[in-house]
């Protein structure tokens, strides 16, 4: 009989995992031996962080990489087809969103493989919880461009949507482009569009704003650039 593919979710941030994760949740990461994991360094601390149920070195670690094909998804899911449980981690989060870990629960859904996912903390909905935007229609972008000029008619296309179907929008960044995409939002947007900034979510520096555009103009924004956020708009 074929393992289960638990998707454990991680920590959002510096915090006790008591405090973030359901006791069911800290109770199967605790146990598992084989894990597939976004990045290695960020899991192995987040598996320390739980106090797993054997030494942290007789764990199975194997990282998933951004773009894995068939056959190294076929390859990470050995564990499961001999039998074993197995986990999937995210840097940070749920794992397979905005993450490729997506490639992988298809690939375990194809060879009927047991797909588990475990509650834990998502920042899309932390955000949009908080923000006071459309709950009922929302639409989750991942990242948006670099290239500032992109990015700019990323942004007026996620608005004009907004307007168009009042659903609301999300996105996120790399903290240290934070302001740079704060500051573009500012400069593009109509003034009575809404704008909220969830940073920092389930740990002690949390904070979530929500405003109208002119709002947010005349603000200093370099007190995102290393923090973690996610944004919501809404025209």
């Amino acid at each position: 009989m074929a393992g289960r593919l638990y998707l454990v979710p991680s920590l959002l941030g510096a915090a006790a995992p008591e405090d973030v994760l359901p006791a069911r949740t800290i109770a199967i990461a605790r146990g598992l031996a084989h894990y597939v994991v976004e990045n290695a360094k960020p899991a192995r601390a987040f598996l320390k962080a739980l106090a797993p149920l054997r030494p942290l070195q007789e764990i199975a670690i194997e990282a998933l990489g951004e773009a894995p094909g068939a056959d190294r998804c076929a390859a990470l899911l050995a564990p499961a087809r001999a039998g074993h449980d197995m986990g999937m981690l995210s840097d940070a989060g749920c794992p397979g969103v905005a993450d490729p870990g997506a490639l992988l629960v298809a690939a375990a859904h194809r060879e009927g493989i047991a797909v588990v996912p475990l509650v834990g903390p998502s920042s899309v909905l932390l955000a949009l919880m908080g923000s006071g935007m459309n709950g009922q229609g929302f639409v989750f972008h991942g990242y948006l461009p670099v290239k500032a000029e992109a990015r700019i008619d990323a942004i007026r296309r996620l608005e004009a949507d907004s307007r168009r179907t009042g659903f609301a929008q999300l996105f996120i960044e790399t903290p240290y482009r934070n302001p740079a995409l704060l500051a573009a939002l500012v400069a593009t947007c109509h003034p009575a569009t809404r704008l909220a900034v969830a940073a920092d979510l389930t740990t002690a520096d949390e904070s979530v704003l929500s405003h109208p555009i002119r709002a947010w103009r005349g603000r200093d924004f370099a007190c995102y650039a290393k923090r973690p956020a996610l944004f919501v708009l809404q025209a």
